[in-house]
């Protein structure tokens, strides 16, 4: 399994790259299979079946690595690999289903982006502040449809505008796809709090919108 984790966090696998300027920050939020299949794949994953692992990988990665973006902008694939390394250590003790895997593997995510970030001093770093973190919309909001169609660099470039609780609530339901529970388990804050920060996060991003802020990566 490490082995596995090794070849995939590395380049093993083609996922949509961090870097990409045309792909659709909505993209992410997408899966291909359905959750029963990707419960199976977990499931065979805990007991060390290496397809499983790599049908989980395929299915998460793009969301993390659009995460970890905006969290610690260029060292993101060094984040999402290590992030990767540990769920192939600490997986057999994992127990729950694809959305708790989800989370689970988004706080070991932020784990590591936030080590990431207090190590920046050491070197010169082009990214989004570990401070400026955002949520997305649900389908047919108006912010949610015009940051859909806008490349994932613009799209975080305009994310990174919203304060910092607002920001991460975003990012973390709409581009990983986790519910209200699961983002305040991630960020240590009530389901309550979460929902408001996504819902002042929206409208403020309609506002900026609707004004042409939006800012270029």
């Amino acid at each position: 399994m490490h082995a596995v984790a090794a070849e995939v966090a590395g380049a093993d696998v083609a996922v949509p790259r961090a870097r990409e300027p045309h792909a659709p920050v909505a993209a992410a939020a997408t899966s291909t299979r359905s959750h029963g299949e990707l419960d199976s794949a977990l499931a065979a994953a805990c007991e060390g079946d290496e397809g499983g692992f790599v049908t989980l990988y395929r299915d998460l990665q793009p969301r993390l690595l659009r995460y970890a973006t905006a969290l610690v902008g260029n060292d993101a694939e060094d984040v999402t690999a290590e992030t990767w390394l540990q769920i192939a250590r600490d997986l057999p003790r994992f127990s729950g289903d694809v959305d708790g895997f989800r989370g689970w593997a988004s706080s070991i995510c932020r784990n590591r982006a936030m080590d990431a970030a207090r190590s920046r001093s050491r070197r010169p770093v082009t990214a989004t502040d570990i401070d400026v973190l955002a949520e997305h919309p649900a389908p047919g909001d108006a912010a949610g449809s015009a940051l859909e169609a806008m490349s994932t660099r613009e799209a975080i470039a305009l994310i990174s505008e919203l304060p910092q609780d607002q920001a991460e609530a975003v990012l973390l339901r709409a581009v990983v796809g986790l519910d209200a529970p699961s983002v305040a388990t991630v960020l240590g804050k009530r389901p309550g709090a979460v929902r408001v920060a996504a819902h002042r996060g929206l409208r403020r991003l309609a506002r900026m919108l609707d004004e042409g802020q939006v800012p270029r990566a």
